[in-house]
C-alpha cells in the first residue's frame, strides 16, 4: 500500500481526470495522510481542477478553427 511520492503525484493526475482506479485511490489516501508533500501536491492539483471547471472559458467552434487553421497554412506556405 505504501507509494512513492512520484507514483503519488502520477495517481494523484490521473484522479484528477477520474483515471485512477479505487485502490489507487486508497494508496493516495494513505500516502496524503502522512506525506506533507504529497498533500501539498494534492491540495494544488484540486484548486487548479475546481479553477479550471469555473473558468469561463469562450473557445473557437470548429469552423473558426479550421478557417485559422487554413490562415496559418496559407501563411507558412507563402514563406517557403
Amino acid at each position: 500500500m505504501f507509494i512513492s511520492h512520484e507514483h503519488a503525484k502520477h495517481i494523484c493526475d490521473k484522479r484528477q481526470y477520474g483515471e485512477a482506479t479505487f485502490t489507487e485511490s486508497v494508496a493516495l489516501s494513505i500516502r496524503v495522510a502522512w506525506c506533507r508533500l504529497t498533500r501539498a501536491y494534492s491540495k494544488k492539483n484540486n484548486k487548479l481542477t475546481s479553477t479550471i471547471q469555473d473558468a469561463k472559458m469562450n473557445c473557437l467552434k470548429q469552423t473558426e478553427r479550421k478557417k485559422l487553421e487554413h490562415q496559418f497554412e496559407k501563411e507558412l506556405n507563402k514563406h517557403q
